[in-house]
């Protein structure tokens, strides 16, 4: 037990080497992830998926002469009915799965690339426990169904699992493993087969432990080429992707969605004056203060140069414009010669605009920042009360 203790302690301090409390949280709940990390991570799933169940679907037929000359050919018969089925419902899942970033389609996939070996392995040991298998090369070949279950648990590790789909993905294998013993209808003598679930469950930490690594990195990389390196906000790449995404959800549930368009005033001047490493740092400033307005759902983007987009889902224009003028008070930072940084905002709503592009959500935004702007900066410019010919009342 201490050679196991010792094993784990020493897995789990590599595996979590270097991350933050938060970042080990995430590794273990599947629906910590971003939205981006979560969509990416789905079709790398799937993609995997349909490769594993090609490779299967080819494989296991081809085991049929093997069977059917090393065993009875009752049994060969019976293992090579067994054998095109698991193949055809192999094929079927390759096709049934196309490419798709949905979470939800990637986790049952993935939980029906396991079922099928699982119930191949439920059905065929009763079948073998129905005849007599004396003969060393029989023994050897069924010995081979018996390792099924460590086959598929050690597969685990090629897919970005978090910790709780790992154990859940796991357990159904581990328990056919004890119920094929339970009832007697184990390969191996019974003492062998229980004392294999060791190996099983070690193998099962090992493989999800290999698949929150792969997690972890495939976050990085996302979080690395999702962000402004500057402000940590989302890029612009990445911020038209969410703005579309959230647009279309928002019109299929036919719930309000704004967006704020902020552009800080007067900020070449900071670039001309003190330099682009103190624009910079006012940038980093306005971006922090720009986050504490989000809730939980908000995305801050960076549109481009000192330009930032508030995307704010199931937000009505008068929540916008509240939560826009707590920013104002609280304030952005300030300039490089103390005084007050400000910025002009303009807010569109995708139901009070009566929009039915995200493009033309985002240019009614932009287009009251420039009114904004014009009228003196400093101020913001919104929806409320607009009259259907795009007139616009500015708030102060």
């Amino acid at each position: 037990m201490s050679m196991f203790r010792e094993f784990f302690e020493k897995l789990f301090s590599i595996v979590f080497a270097g991350l933050t409390t938060v970042e080990v949280v995430d590794l273990f709940v599947p629906t910590r992830q971003s939205i981006f990390v979560q969509r990416r991570r789905s079709v790398l799933i799937l993609s995997r998926v349909r490769l594993v169940a090609a490779t299967f679907a080819v494989l296991t037929p081809l085991w049929i002469p093997i069977d059917l000359y090393i065993f009875d050919t009752a049994l060969g018969m019976y293992l090579a009915a067994l054998r095109v089925l698991a193949s055809a419902a192999f094929i079927a899942l390759c096709l049934s799965y196309r490419t798709g970033d949905n979470p939800a389609t990637a986790r049952w996939g993935l939980i029906w690339l396991l079922a099928i070996p699982t119930v191949f392995f439920l059905v065929s040991h009763p079948l073998l426990s129905q005849f007599v298998v004396s003969d060393p090369g029989q023994q050897v070949v069924a010995a081979g169904y018996a390792f099924l279950p460590f086959v598929m648990v050690a597969g685990l590790s090629v897919f970005p699992i978090t910790a709780v789909e790992g154990f859940l993905l796991s357990v159904p294998m581990v328990l056919a493993h004890l119920l094929t013993g339970f009832l007697g209808y184990q390969v191996l003598p019974f003492a062998s087969h229980l004392g294999a679930l060791w190996l099983l469950v070690l193998l099962a930490t090992v493989a999800t432990l290999a698949g929150m690594s792969q997690l972890h990195f495939m976050g990085q990389l996302v979080d690395q080429s999702s962000h402004d390196g500057l402000t940590r906000a989302y890029n612009r790449r990445v911020g038209e992707e969410m703005v579309s995404q959230q647009f279309h959800v928002s019109q299929r549930a036919e719930a309000p969605m704004s967006v704020a368009f902020v552009d800080m005033d007067s900020f070449k001047s900071i670039n001309d004056r003190y330099g682009h490493e103190e624009g910079d740092l006012v940038l980093q400033n306005a971006a922090l203060a720009l986050k504490r307005l989000l809730r939980r759902g908000d995305s801050l983007v960076r549109w481009g140069g000192e330009e930032f987009l508030v995307l704010m889902p199931n937000t009505d224009v008068e929540g916008a414009v509240a939560a826009v003028t707590r920013l104002k008070e609280s304030g952005l930072g300030t300039r490089p010669d103390g005084r007050p940084l400000t910025a002009s905002i303009g807010v569109a709503e995708r139901r009070r605009d009566k929009v039915d592009f995200w493009t033309d959500l985002v240019e009614r935004a932009d287009r009251r920042m420039y009114i904004a702007k014009n009228g003196g900066g400093d101020r913001l410019v919104s929806c409320l009360d607009m009259p259907l010919d795009g007139g616009v009342v500015a708030a102060g």
